[in-house]
């Protein structure tokens, strides 16, 4: 059994809130990987072409050195896409955790060549309420005027250790659409960062999720803009229930070179019992002038019932 210490805030705050990193007690790392089978991929078109031939990590940022190693070392499932479409097709990446298939550490790289337009749809999910290890990477640059809408879907069973790394690079005129649904694992940690190197680019992040029971949910948010008049908005709502607690740390910063540029971020929690802890950290750093910066945080207690989030 480890301790992991993992999703380090890109500055340190006050110790007291205990939000500049998250530790994981007593989880075991697999060590013996065999190659996970149990993934379905789809394409609307044949001019978009996906292989296993992903590159090694270099992450900026990421959950964990630990967690990343062993993605480079040890990944069982390698996707490599290369969007060509100009008209928005679709692929869809479906893995599925069952007893044959009980940890996937993936690697997904993504690149939308120039003036491509692509929907990316990547669900994970579990078979039976089994334990599962999931430790992944997603990688997408954006060149170009173009644009990739990616909707990531966790359905995995409380008994699942889910670990997610983003990273996201985007040049001029392009745009990063992420819609997150975050519903499973009984720790989800997710680290995301975008590097907004062009000018005119856009970056936006919707994040819906729900925990119960014991579950831990850590959201890592970072967003860097570099270019001119580039734009980001990050919008988090979730419900928590029972003796969950989520952790949400949130950071745009302006960086040299990003003039008249715009970043907002939203986070909201509904506290559907008394027990049940949100603790947010939203920041904006700054080095440049002429840039427009605007966050906020809230959380409420809810009076109803919270049994029909989770009625069928």
């Amino acid at each position: 059994m480890e301790e992991l210490s993992l999703n380090e805030t890109p500055v340190r705050t006050a110790n007291n809130y205990n939000i500049n990193n998250i530790k994981i007690k007593e989880i075991k790392i697999p060590e013996k990987i065999e190659k996970f089978k149990n993934v379905i991929i789809k394409k609307e078109t044949d001019k978009d072409t996906i292989n296993e031939n992903s590159s090694k990590l270099k992450l900026s940022y990421g959950i964990g050195k630990e967690l990343i190693e062993q993605i480079n070392n040890n990944s069982n499932n390698n996707t490599k896409i290369t969007i060509n479409s100009k008209t928005n097709k679709k692929i869809i990446i479906q893995y599925k955790l069952n007893k044959e298939n009980k940890n996937l550490i993936e690697n997904i790289e993504i690149i939308a060549k120039e003036n491509t337009k692509s929907n990316i749809i990547i669900k994970y999910e579990s078979e039976e309420d089994l334990q599962y290890y999931h430790n992944g990477a997603i990688r997408i640059k954006s060149e170009e005027n173009s644009e990739v809408n990616v909707t990531i879907i966790n359905y995995l069973s409380k008994n699942t250790y889910n670990f997610l790394s983003i990273e996201n690079e985007i040049k001029n005129n392009s745009k990063i659409n992420y819609n997150i649904i975050d519903f499973g694992g009984k720790s989800s940690i997710t680290n995301y960062y975008t590097n907004i190197k062009g000018n005119d680019a856009q970056n936006n992040i919707n994040t819906i999720y729900i925990g119960n029971e014991n579950q831990l949910i850590d959201l890592n948010y970072i967003v860097e803009l570099r270019g001119e008049k580039a734009k980001t908005n990050i919008e988090v709502q979730g419900a928590l229930k029972d003796n969950a607690v989520k952790h949400f740390k949130g950071t745009i910063d302006f960086k040299k070179g990003s003039k008249k540029s715009t970043g907002n971020e939203n986070e909201f929690c509904m506290l559907l019992s008394e027990k049940a802890k949100s603790i947010a950290l939203p920041m904006l750093l700054c080095s440049e002038e002429d840039v427009e910066g605007n966050h906020s945080s809230s959380s409420r207690k809810s009076r109803c019932k919270p049994d029909f989030l989770y009625n069928e």
